[in-house]
């Protein structure tokens, strides 16, 4: 049996799987906001919870918000900011009395989607979360990829690339730079967008539901933020070229998204070629908490005996 943990800042979420990803048991219980210790009594309550109910121990692995210092251990980037600093996966492993692995939420949404998910058979994965921010997480065979400084894959601070003079220098981001992707690519930026162009406050979901009904001033705001998805997600076909993209997040429901954004990411990558299949998370809201489970590779398969649930390019030679 896995356990997966999915640590967000309002809720924690944990699932029990089998070895064929088949789901057991589910929990989830509000997070303690501001309580590092509380947080950890949490997780292993509902560990503890599952693991009593099911009659049986498991791996656990644990999504959450931020990344690791390879150097020292500590917490990183978290918008939960009282993990920041401090040796959460050590405290776990110690809670716990056993090894917990841990990786960015983003970084397992990537990973559930490459093992059985919509990128299913890809070898690599870049993971896009479109929600109340902008994130990126990468998967190669099936594992997460971190890098050595724990943020590969963190697009949404890089710079909107090929910004029009009415883009620059770009919103303020909260990482204190201007111009991030985040503060133009995610559900917040759109209303923010909106808000600023025509000086009405709506929702994301409320523009999304005006345009599907011809609204101009809606359908304006999602052509402008389609475009900026696209630019940055050329830049990451320039540079990482991955065999499938998945979107997940709030806005991954808009489905327009995936009928224009391919074209308009074909105009931006060099060479003119963009054969990527851009593909909502099969398993939505609850990929991360089973990418998180998946942290501990599966001994039964590997994710090359799972037949592609997409069709790949053929090669150019």
């Amino acid at each position: 049996m896995r356990i997966g943990i999915d640590l967000g800042g309002t809720k924690i979420e944990a699932l029990a799987m089998d070895n064929s990803g088949a789901e057991l048991a589910r929990r989830r219980v509000d997070t303690p906001k501001g309580d590092y210790d509380g947080t950890i009594a949490a997780i292993v309550g509902l560990v503890e919870h599952l693991e009593n109910g099911l009659g049986q121990k498991g791996t656990v692995g644990v999504g959450m918000p931020g990344s690791v210092r390879a150097a020292t251990g500590l917490i990183k980037n978290a918008n939960s900011t009282w993990l920041n600093g401090r040796p959460f996966g050590r405290d776990l492993d110690t809670a716990m009395r056993r090894e917990v692995r841990l990786a960015n939420d983003a970084n397992c949404l990537a990973v559930s989607e490459a093992t059985d998910g919509a990128a299913a058979g890809a070898h690599v994965v870049f993971a896009v979360i479109l929600g109340t921010g902008c994130g990126g997480g990468l998967a190669f065979a099936g594992q997460v990829h971190a890098g050595p400084n724990g943020v590969a894959g963190e697009w949404g601070h890089t710079a909107l690339p090929w910004a029009a003079p009415e883009e620059q220098p770009g919103p303020v981001c909260y990482c204190g730079l201007r111009g991030c992707i985040e503060s133009w690519v995610s559900g917040t930026a759109i209303a923010a967008d909106f808000l600023r162009v025509t000086g009405r406050s709506l929702t994301t979901q409320e523009i999304a539901e005006q345009a599907d009904r011809g609204e101009a001033e809606a359908l304006a705001a999602l052509t402008r933020f389609e475009s900026r998805l696209a630019r940055a997600l050329a830049n990451i076909v320039n540079v990482l070229d991955p065999d499938v993209i998945v979107v997940g997040g709030g806005v991954s429901r808009i489905e327009r998204l995936y009928r224009n954004v391919p074209a308009l990411v074909r105009e931006y990558v060099f060479g003119g070629d963009f054969d990527t299949p851009i593909v909502p998370a099969r398993f939505g809201d609850s990929s991360g908490v089973r990418g998180a489970a998946w942290l501990w590779p599966n001994v039964a398969a590997t994710i090359h005996d799972v037949e592609p649930s997409f069709a790949l390019p053929e090669s150019k030679g």
